[in-house]
């Protein structure tokens, strides 16, 4: 038999369809694969081996009993683990919750599991989601596939780099300033934000409320939209969901044209500090869109050269906020209480074990930003920049259909390079954080590997606010027409592990 966990998620829905494997099989396959390579990637926080297979022999019931199966039906995913699962430890890369077993499932969780998904486990990523590598987890990093000694991104990395792994076909990651765009273009993979509040976050462990979306992880174009239309769609459980039909993505994505499109080059994601191989293998993939019929067209989005600064201030003032309620009476981690502490006594020693130095630092930047005398200065005149930020895009989607740019300025660096310098370690969501504040949706697709380190480049795409389904007609385009030129997808390049 064929290497399972080679297939696409695509290709195993349909064997475990037409009854050419079980889902048993499957799901077994992948969870070998993770007992033979995770101990090197440490791309799982928790794997949950009984309820794979329990949902595994589900799937296969429903098929023997002549049930129509959905298009997922049967795939194993990997899930990072911010999302709460009923029963199943629910850490967020932090003390702070250490051994939490959620008593329900986030709207993502359910949905997955409605459609017959396999969810293979819990994934590693920076704790609370704050972070650009999956070092802050507070149980250690996770290495990258392609080099085991350099990061695979983040906050996502776990997600990403279980993909890259081949650990798993399908990944659901969070996006607040590009962990899911930023780890998919260092590992190979492809990420997708998609808009903000098409995708429910009923259960998504908050960090910015503003700017947190849930969406999907694959190692094809084709994948992601059938993952993405899998999770996607209003949810009445969550106030910021919005109750709008779910672009066909999936059509699209079988729709690989991009002939008389209009695609902007955005003028202000280059020069000084992008790593050569990665301009050069972007500047290729301009050149491939124009070749494919595409109209290229440069753009000036002035106001995003403000974006790092301005996320920098919202997204830690909300952080703020939302990580408040880790006090030490209601749930998560107690320390410190011998019955003669105050309760202030006791949730600033719980705070100190429990948070790690990153959250520590937002918190601490949030609090100060939202305080008295600081809170215009700071916190008012970045969201005054993010309103310029939406009407740069607002311009530009008035002339073209989507934009492009590098999803990050490098290739993954080493593990530990930029831990204690967090402006450098913030620099690698430069490309990515726009989309984030504006609320629309953007995807990286592989664009081949930078000569310098022979380490994956991603191209982000950038679509006005519920026209997901045009980043997946780019994003088939070019990964098509780079598969036709390799010969074979990126992934078969990288490293035996």
């Amino acid at each position: 038999m064929a290497d399972l966990t080679r297939y696409t998620a695509a290709e195993t829905a349909s064997a475990i369809a037409t009854g050419e494997v079980s889902a048993v099989e499957v799901a077994q396959a992948h969870l070998d694969r993770i007992n033979a390579v995770d101990e090197k990637v440490h791309a799982f926080l928790h794997v949950d081996t009984d309820g794979a297979l329990e949902a595994a022999r589900a799937v296969d019931a429903k098929r023997a009993a002549g049930e129509e199966l959905g298009p997922l039906a049967g795939v194993p995913l990997a899930l990072k683990d911010v999302f709460t699962t009923k029963g199943i430890p629910t850490t967020a890369g932090s003390k702070m919750l250490e051994g939490w077993r959620p008593p329900y499932d986030a709207t993502v969780t359910r949905r997955l599991k409605e459609a017959g998904v396999v969810i293979l486990g819990k994934t590693n990523m920076d704790e609370f989601a704050m972070g650009s590598s999956t070092e802050n987890s507070a149980y250690g990093p996770t290495g990258n596939p392609w080099d085991l000694s350099r990061i695979p991104g983040g906050s996502g990395g776990g997600s990403a780099a279980a993909l890259a792994a081949f650990e798993a076909p399908l990944a659901i990651g969070t996006d607040t300033g590009g962990s899911i765009r930023q780890p998919g273009a260092v590992t190979g993979t492809v990420g997708v934000k998609p808009t903000y509040g098409s995708v429910s976050r009923y259960g998504l462990i908050a960090f910015s409320s503003s700017l947190d979306q849930g969406g999907p992880c694959a190692r094809t174009v084709l994948d992601t939209a059938l993952l993405h239309e899998a999770i996607a769609g209003w949810d009445p459980m969550d106030s910021t969901s919005i109750n709008a039909p779910v672009p066909a993505v999936v059509a699209a994505a079988r729709h690989a044209d991009v002939k008389g499109m209009r695609v902007g080059v955005v003028k202000e994601f280059g020069g000084e500090g992008y790593q050569a191989g990665v301009m050069q293998r972007f500047n290729e993939s301009v050149e491939l869109l124009r070749s494919l019929g595409a109209e290229i067209v440069e753009i000036s989005c002035p106001s995003f050269t403000y974006a790092l600064p301005a996320y920098y201030l919202i997204a830690p003032s909300e952080c703020s906020s939302n990580l408040a309620r880790f006090d030490a009476m209601r749930y998560g981690l107690r320390v410190g209480d011998n019955g003669e502490r105050s309760a202030e006594e006791v949730t600033a020693l719980t705070r100190e074990a429990g948070f790690g130095p990153e959250v520590k630092r937002r918190i601490m930047l949030g609090t100060y930003a939202l305080s008295s005398g600081y809170y215009d200065a700071y916190y008012g005149s970045a969201q005054k920049v993010r309103t310029l930020i939406s009407r740069d895009f607002d311009r530009a989607f008035g002339d073209v259909d989507v934009l492009i740019s590098p999803t990050t300025p490098t290739t993954a660096f080493p593990i530990g390079e930029r831990a204690d310098d967090p402006m450098a370690m913030y620099l690698a969501d430069l490309c990515t954080i726009p989309s984030n504040l504006a609320g629309n949706a953007a995807m990286s697709v592989p664009c081949g590997l930078a000569p310098e380190d022979n380490l994956p480049v991603g191209l982000q795409i950038i679509a006005p606010a519920l026209a997901d389904d045009r980043l997946y007609r780019v994003g088939a385009a070019v990964e098509a027409a780079l598969n036709d030129k390799w010969g074979h997808p990126l992934l078969e390049e990288a490293p035996a592990l």
